[in-house]
């Protein structure tokens, strides 16, 4: 486990989740009047959440936790940006929509709950987390042991095999798993303003323009085998493994084009290919 490269991310998020909200206009009036950020992938693999309690994962700023929270979640979140738990708590007090968000490395987080006691119904993750994660097996164990017996975990996620390609999306340039850890000086980038409308469904505002991260990022690079055996390993059983030829919210590479609903995928011409990839895994009683 790099803790020492998480603590550099973290240092990067906080000034990239700036970034990302100065783009996106009244979130809090946008939840407040039955807006949801969430796609419809995660809404099929979590099923009915109403009731239930929901951990989720590196939330961000809390917009999906949120809307979550709306459909009748009692939600709990966990992110290690300093930046970005502010803002979920101040969106959750102005949008009136409950949720519990806390400001941990998710690792540590983690084992603390556990040694608590805490268990939750569901333990949700999506799009862009498992990069950051430098030891997956004690992920996986931590999700399973904060999982009441029967509760699930559900993951959306941009497929790995996007991080072998270039920025054209056409040809090889990279290694596939392993937990390869890949530094870059330019940090986390703007990709609200990248992707525009279809991460601002508050609406898209200007915002920071030419965002420059001053801190750089560490990401791990997992295969799709590894995380799926990961949770196998701790105990989890998985009941789904879907693959999708498109990535919600995110224009992965040049030459991919908007097909509506904030989904991207190559251009007419272009092959189909694994852009993301969802999976529901169960603690057995």
């Amino acid at each position: 486990m790099r803790k020492d490269l998480h603590e550099i991310n973290r240092l990067a998020w906080n000034e990239a989740t700036r970034a990302h909200n100065s783009h996106k206009a009244d979130q809090a009036r946008f939840l407040r009047e039955g807006g949801s950020t969430l796609f419809p992938e995660e809404l099929e693999l979590l099923g009915d959440v109403r009731g239930r309690s929901l951990l989720h994962l590196q939330c961000n700023a809390g917009q999906d936790t949120l809307s979550l929270a709306a459909r009748g979640a009692r939600v709990t979140g966990v992110d290690i940006s300093d930046e970005a738990i502010a803002f979920a708590r101040q969106l959750s007090a102005e949008s009136g929509i409950p949720g519990t968000f806390h400001r941990a490395d998710v690792y540590d987080w983690l084992e603390e709950a556990a040694a608590r006691g805490e268990r939750f119904d569901l333990v949700f993750s999506s799009y862009g987390a498992i990069v950051w994660l430098s030891d997956l097996r004690t992920w996986a164990d931590g999700i399973a042991r904060v999982l009441v017996p029967g509760g699930r975990f559900v993951l959306v996620e941009f497929h790995p095999f996007l991080a072998m390609l270039d920025e054209q999306g056409r040809q090889i340039v990279g290694d596939y798993g392993g937990g390869q850890h890949l530094a870059f000086e330019s940090g986390i980038g703007d990709y609200v303003a990248w992707a525009g409308e279809a991460l601002a469904p508050s609406g898209y505002v200007e915002g920071v323009r030419d965002f420059v991260n001053p801190h750089p990022g560490h990401e791990f690079n997992w295969g799709l085998g590894e995380v799926v055996t990961a949770l196998l390993d701790a105990g989890l059983r998985l009941e789904a493994l879907r693959e999708y030829p498109f990535s919600n919210g995110f224009p992965a590479f040049d030459g991919t084009v908007h097909i509506g609903g904030g989904r991207f995928a190559p251009a007419e011409g272009r092959p189909r290919m694994p852009l993301m990839f969802g999976l529901s895994a169960r603690r057995e009683g």
